[in-house]
């Protein structure tokens, strides 16, 4: 298998399913869906101003959170998630 040695890469990929992922990645953040949220969310950050910095809109629970306390579910996992728990404008 492929490995780097102290590398910060979580996950340890060969230099083509590094590409692969790369692609499916990129693929899944233009989506229409992903882009609202985006859009969103940096309209959020513009009329927060300072208070929003280094922080993560969550779409689920409509405030800004940490980047650590957006992730997971709120340590429920991610099954739960679904299109139904967002909120866009």
């Amino acid at each position: 298998m492929f490995k780097l040695p102290n590398s910060p890469l979580k996950q340890k990929l060969s230099p083509q399913a590094r590409r692969d992922k790369a692609a499916r990645d990129l693929a899944f953040a233009k989506t229409p869906a992903r882009r609202a949220k985006k859009a969103d969310a940096q309209r959020r950050h513009r009329a927060a101003g300072a208070k929003a910095n280094g922080m993560d809109y969550d779409h689920k629970d409509g405030k800004f959170k940490s980047v650590a306390a957006n992730r997971g579910n709120d340590g429920q996992g991610t099954k739960k998630e679904g299109k139904r728990n967002y909120r866009i404008r």
